[in-house]
């Protein structure tokens, strides 16, 4: 019989990533990754707040990755699959470890609060932004000749961040809709 180990996760680190060097050079990031389940208290009906701390493994170049745009408050989407390790402590004892070992990764969120010239570290050849025109929009298609934008890896499109076309995060309804 077949089976899955799959898991799906968003929310923010707990603190900066921490990244090491196998010997054979392969970088290994770890992260505290915290995830929140709102829920309505069916006693008190006020909304309640319950915190999930998972901890997630990167590998080679998205591990690098990891280390370098990724910080403490960071919002992102990883996947991956559970990890169960068995240790010995100092005193003898056996201790189990569970983690997610990410396959993907993907960064949420826009730029940093305290720093608005910064791009997370990515490169953009956007236009600069112009100043949408009072005019009727035309109900004609634009020509199919148009020459593609160029844009580099986080940015591009013509939209700034205020454009994008979706919100942030889904309510539970929503997540078991899909």
């Amino acid at each position: 019989m077949a089976s899955v180990n799959k898991v799906i996760l968003v929310g923010n680190l707990g603190a900066d990533p921490e990244t090491r060097y196998l010997p054979s050079g392969d970088a290994v990031a770890n992260i505290r990754l915290a995830t929140t389940d709102r829920y309505k208290d069916k006693a008190s009906g006020e909304m309640k707040e319950q915190t999930e701390w998972h901890r997630v493994s990167f590998f080679g170049r998205l591990a690098e990755i990891v280390s370098e745009y990724l910080k403490k408050g960071s919002s992102v989407y990883i996947e991956g699959r559970i990890r169960t390790r068995k240790w010995t402590d100092q005193a003898g004892q056996e201790r189990y470890s569970t983690e997610i070992v990410a396959d993907q990764m993907q960064m949420l969120g826009g730029r940093s609060a305290g720093d608005p010239s910064s791009n997370d570290g990515f490169e953009s050849q956007r236009p600069a932004r112009q100043e949408r025109s009072q005019q009727p929009r035309s109900s004609n298609p634009a020509p199919a000749n148009r020459e593609p934008q160029s844009t580099s890896y986080g940015g591009g499109g013509g939209f700034d961040d205020d454009d994008i076309p979706f919100r942030g995060f889904l309510t539970r309804r929503e997540w078991a809709a899909i």
